[in-house]
């Protein structure tokens, strides 16, 4: 397969043009900084308040007040998870995928953070550790937690196989949003948003640059943990593909548990930490 049909001959300055250096779109040098150093302090002296298990090939719900943690663990075999974002106060506000890509790449770890949705555009989480930080980039160009694939859902399912299939993560997160917000179709479906792909390995091929996934280096006890910035309701999927080593969207694929914990810090040693503002931009009259 091609990536693409040229039809068109090179010009004469084709390789100068190619040869341009590439400028970072938004360089992140003035971004508000995450307070990594009070964060690990606190982190530091956790009590685990309560666990949720998610089953495979189904996805929950769960909140987290803001200035505590929580973290999403592997628990019985490798198993990958895609993760929904919301102000749970206001389910407008939700987690950003493009716009985390822009700020901090394809891939997230520690000390990157879940940006929310126009108008408001503010941090909703900070990723505080990050046990498989030590997989880096691979020879194939794959790493972990990615926010470039959107979710597993039924309609490009139907559309390459003809097939339908509901346990797509789309669909699992669809139904526990509906649950937990009591809106009826289609407003609860429309709040599904693009996710952070929990521990799968994913990239861009080097020839057709097409997304690919393979099998994720996750094993029990590893986990990916969040510092909630603002009020949270959070919802993860069992992706329905286990670890993505074959297939995603299929009842073949060998699938387990994940679990969240919800962490919390001891009084008063975040005193000085504060929900982040909404963004200052005002539209001009």
């Amino acid at each position: 397969m091609t990536k693409m049909l040229v039809e068109h001959q090179e010009p004469e300055d084709a390789e100068t043009r190619r040869a341009i250096k590439p400028v970072i779109c938004y360089p992140t040098d003035t971004l508000p900084p995450a307070d990594l150093a009070g964060y690990q302090v606190a982190r530091k002296h956790l009590t685990c308040t309560s666990t949720l298990r998610i089953p495979p090939r189904e996805a929950r719900s769960f909140t987290v007040p803001a200035g505590t943690f929580f973290r999403i663990v592997s628990v019985e075999g490798p198993q990958v998870g895609d993760l929904n974002l919301f102000n749970q106060h206001n389910l407008q506000e939700r987690f950003y995928a493009g716009k985390t890509r822009a700020l901090h790449g394809t891939h997230l770890s520690t000390g990157d953070r879940l940006w929310s949705t126009f108008p408001y555009l503010r941090p909703l989480a900070t990723i505080t550790c990050d046990t498989l930080d030590w997989y880096g980039f691979d020879a194939d160009g794959g790493s972990v937690h990615d926010v470039i694939g959107t979710r597993c859902d039924p309609y490009t399912h139907r559309l390459l196989s003809g097939q339908d299939y509901d346990h797509c993560c789309h669909s699992n997160l669809y139904q526990a949003v509906r649950q937990t917000s009591h809106l009826p179709d289609p407003q609860a479906e429309q709040l599904v948003h693009d996710v952070l792909n929990v521990f799968m390995c994913t990239g861009f091929t080097r020839d057709t640059h097409q997304y690919f996934m393979k099998a994720s280096p996750v094993r029990p006890g590893d986990y990916l943990e969040f510092f909630a910035e603002v009020d949270l309701l959070g919802v993860l999927s069992a992706c329905p593909g286990g670890d993505c080593s074959s297939e995603h969207s299929s009842d073949l694929a060998t699938c387990y548990p994940l679990e969240v914990q919800l962490l919390q810090p001891e009084p008063g040693i975040l005193k000085d930490w504060r929900s982040p503002e909404v963004s200052g931009y005002h539209h001009p009259d």
